[in-house]
């Protein structure tokens, strides 16, 4: 059948053809997502984690075109290789830095590159009391039996849905709730995804105590200094109100995907992002400001030994952080955004420390005042966050109190704050929206109801 000289089935053939090459070239697009997802989240899990393969790809990776790549562990390298139809990734782990993606150089390159701190943890926790080490802990064993039924619903039945991992409660101080899904123990360290941007926050507010920074001062980043964003300041980019343009949608090829599964300079790629909208006036969650912030807070240190060094002795050590990992994109940048492995004690240590004001053990860690300013609302975010620190004032969880704050993670990650009762509540795992997120607002609920004041 023709129709002014044109066959109609010619018309649909050239049609179909293009839908296929528009389906391979976007698909393509998506390569360096795919494989780069599959291998530096399963190379962690196996080399940091200690979690077997089988299982990380039975619950982690088993979701979109993820769970259609083909992974190959090699132990004795250290590397996992992935690949998805014409597409390929590879992640090497190396002691110190924990799995970097290899983006631009070949692996042997990577491997060359030697971690310049001793990597054998500072101390033993067995033999530092509590709350630095495990030794002396102290036990509240009315509180412990009340609140075992919880823990035990929450990781063993998910009674509040999800797929927890672990699960830390403090109170006043004292842990007095912990339980681990089988294949976890309390040993295991375990992804904070955005929590590291907390943690990111703490980091800031110790170079601000050691007058190595400003935070009301402009960055001063070379790239910025001819238009508006010369006007960015560290505190803009800490209340995710810098302006930048950033697209954190993490189903598709967004910054976020793109910067963490292709880029070599996750820093640098904020960087060159334009301004989108007049500097702290618009409110926009960005992974990409903590990267830009980590690769700023690494231009004031002569070397990455330094840097590394001041990590360890000035955050991490302080709060009983013996062995975190803390890993690194192809510059030897901390991806201060995501990727931070510590054990499920060290998130709620770190929790107590906020909680605390800033004092953890005695020893004054924050500025005077930096708490509060961590959990002063953004002025665009309409209460819900602070200072890489969600809130609660805007009653997310409306059976949680006004004065909760939190570090949120990607899948469910989550240290929560309740200075009104005493609490830090930890949960961590895999808990994936918008089907199979826990019950936030339930549990904190039932645990405030065993331990409120």
């Amino acid at each position: 059948m023709k129709k002014n000289g044109i066959s109609i089935w010619g018309i649909v053939g050239a049609v179909l053809l293009c839908a296929v090459v528009g389906g391979c070239l976007y698909l393509n697009s998506l390569m360096c997502i795919i494989t780069g997802y599959a291998a530096k989240n399963l190379a962690s899990a196996v080399f940091v984690s200690g979690r077997a393969q089988e299982d990380v790809e039975a619950l982690d990776l088993n979701f979109s075109f993820i769970k259609y790549v083909k992974n190959k562990v090699d132990y004795q390298q250290g590397t996992v290789r992935s690949r998805f139809l014409w597409g390929k990734a590879t992640a090497l782990y190396r002691e110190g830095y924990g799995v970097t993606l290899v983006r631009g150089k070949k692996v042997d390159e990577l491997r060359a590159q030697k971690y310049p701190l001793p990597t054998k943890p500072l101390f033993c926790a067995d033999t530092i009391d509590w709350p630095l080490g495990k030794k002396n802990l102290p036990h509240d064993e009315a509180l412990e039996g009340a609140l075992e039924p919880l823990a035990k619903a929450l990781v063993d039945e998910r009674a509040y849905n999800g797929h927890p991992f672990g699960l830390v409660i403090l109170h006043d101080g004292v842990p007095v709730a912990q339980r681990y899904a089988e294949g976890i123990t309390p040993d295991t360290k375990l992804l904070s995804w955005s929590m590291a941007k907390s943690f990111t926050n703490a980091l800031c507010g110790i170079m601000s105590l050691d007058g190595l920074i400003d935070i009301g001062a402009p960055m001063d980043i070379p790239e910025w200094k001819d238009d508006a964003r010369k006007d960015i300041t560290l505190r803009d980019m800490m209340q995710m109100q810098s302006g930048l343009q950033w697209n954190e949608d993490y189903g598709n090829r967004s910054d976020v995907n793109l910067m963490l599964h292709r880029e070599t300079d996750m820093g640098l790629y904020t960087i060159n992002k334009p301004l989108e909208y007049e500097v702290g006036t618009h409110w926009y969650y960005s992974s990409g400001s903590t990267n830009l912030v980590m690769k700023y807070l690494r231009s004031k240190f002569p070397s990455d030994a330094a840097f590394y060094t001041y990590l360890r002795d000035r955050l991490f050590a302080p709060i009983g952080i013996y062995d975190p990992v803390l890993e690194v994109d192809m510059t030897g940048t901390p991806v201060g955004s995501s990727y931070l492995y510590v054990r499920p004690m060290d998130y709620a240590r770190f929790g107590q420390m906020f909680l605390d004001g800033g004092v953890f053990a005695g020893k004054r860690i924050l500025p005077e005042g930096w708490t509060d300013f961590t959990t002063i609302p953004a002025s665009a975010s309409e209460g819900r966050y602070g200072a890489y620190f969600w809130l609660n004032e805007a009653r997310t969880y409306p059976d949680a109190p006004a004065d909760t704050y939190s570090c949120q993670g990607h899948d469910g990650q989550e240290i929560f704050i309740i200075p009104s009762q005493g609490l830090v509540v930890v949960i961590l795992g895999y808990s994936p929206k918008p089907d199979r997120v826990i019950d936030f607002n339930a549990f904190l609920r039932d645990v405030i109801a065993v331990t409120g004041k």
